[in-house]
């Protein structure tokens, strides 16, 4: 499973013209899953983006989580990121795991974020969406529940 963490002073997600999740500060949350997933890698990253230490204290320096801070989730489900572009010129997306099963892990991924007590808005899963924000620093990385 992958997560690319945007820290963002706001964003939103829009399908068919209607804004489906916003928020202020917070992250925003692009979330791909791949064959061989679990419940278990959904859970890692989830305690991982609510305990990543990404937002500044006092002393300017990165110590604070979105827990922290009171900030918000945006979640886009987004299966090209297991899109393969080593060969030829139109990425391959068999990594990606079945729609049924990347639904199932996505929705258990978000749920387990809000049990630890952050606001979580969503994009729609599999629709084509159109996803805004102002990234903050910036600051955007990639996580991998897999060495």
């Amino acid at each position: 499973m992958r997560v690319v963490v945007q820290r963002c002073k706001e964003a939103q997600v829009t399908v068919d013209g209607e804004v489906t999740g916003a928020i202020r500060a917070g992250l925003m949350l692009l979330v791909g899953v791949t064959h061989g997933d679990t419940e278990k890698d959904a859970a890692y990253l989830a305690d991982k983006v609510a305990g990543l230490r990404i937002f500044e204290d006092e002393a300017g320096k990165m110590n604070h989580s979105v827990t922290d801070t009171n900030g918000a989730i945006l979640s886009v489900s987004q299966f090209t990121l297991y899109g393969d572009c080593r060969k030829g010129r139109r990425p391959n997306f068999m990594a990606a795991a079945a729609p049924d099963e990347a639904k199932r892990l996505y929705d258990y991924f978000n749920e387990q974020l809000r049990q630890s007590g952050l606001q979580v808005e969503t994009g729609v899963f599999g629709a084509m969406m159109d996803v805004s924000l102002v990234n903050w620093g910036p600051v955007t990385l990639l996580l991998d529940s897999r060495p």
